[in-house]
């Protein structure tokens, strides 16, 4: 039975993430920072019939607690097949270039990228005993540098200085992870998983949870000859099946 851990499951895209790939047949460890919160989610999964689930109390901005998730986790598996780093926060709107604080900006790069690296980089050894690893980070069309440059995208107006920074930033790390295990069985992309009705955004966007996770689906369930290296998104560059990073 195929391993997975999603940080920040307890709720939302995460939470369904967690849904399908049990229904897939995985054995998920359900990442939550919030023990309590967490247990409800594992508990709500069983109530529907998806035994192969439990907790792992994760806090990915606290390196001990990424520590302890990891000596956890190994305790109870020798083997990680997927990872999907799903655990991020917005750092609240609005989010001007010119005065958002720098602590604010902190704050979000610590849970979007550097808890991204730390969570990744602390598993990485349990994920190498798989004979073909994923992982998943999850992003945002916010994070492209090409789209904000183009004024005919329908998001254009929507800035922030500290998210989409923190995305681009994401997708950066996950181009460097990807090369350096090129010449491995690893799969590392990067998705976006669209803009979604979520507590994240106040169920203001108009894409459905379901939908949005199946996205982290397809690329922590790719087969050998999957991509790797790659940002996923519905906002692909005008005439082409490219999606601009």
């Amino acid at each position: 039975m195929k391993t997975v851990l999603i940080t920040g499951a307890n709720k939302s895209i995460g939470f369904e993430a967690a849904r399908q790939l049990l229904q897939q047949g995985y054995y998920v460890y359900l990442g939550s920072r919030d023990a309590q919160r967490g247990q409800q989610a594992v508990a709500q999964l069983r109530a529907e019939g998806l035994t192969q689930v439990e907790l792992l109390t994760i806090d990915v901005t606290d390196s001990a607690s990424i520590a302890a998730a990891r000596a956890t986790l190994g305790q109870k598996t020798p083997v990680l097949d997927v990872l999907i780093n799903n655990a991020g926060i917005s750092g609240g709107m609005s989010q001007p270039a010119v005065s958002t604080p720098i602590g604010t900006i902190k704050e979000v790069f610590d849970t979007n990228v550097f808890g991204v690296i730390e969570v990744t980089q602390a598993f990485l050894d349990l994920l190498r005993q798989s004979p073909a690893p994923r992982i998943v980070n999850v992003t945002s069309g916010l994070g492209s540098l090409t789209l904000h440059n183009d004024p005919s995208w329908k998001y254009y107006h929507v800035k922030g200085a500290a998210y989409a920074p923190s995305k681009a930033a994401l997708n950066g790390y996950t181009i460097m992870l990807a090369y350096e295990l090129r010449d491995t069985p690893f799969k590392v992309n990067a998705v976006d998983p669209g803009y979604t009705a979520t507590d994240f955004n106040h169920h203001s966007g108009p894409g459905t949870v379901p939908d949005a996770a199946a996205r982290l689906v397809k690329a922590a369930t790719l087969g050998p000859d999957g991509p790797t290296s790659q940002f996923f998104s519905d906002d692909n560059l005008p005439g082409t099946d490219v999606s601009p990073w």
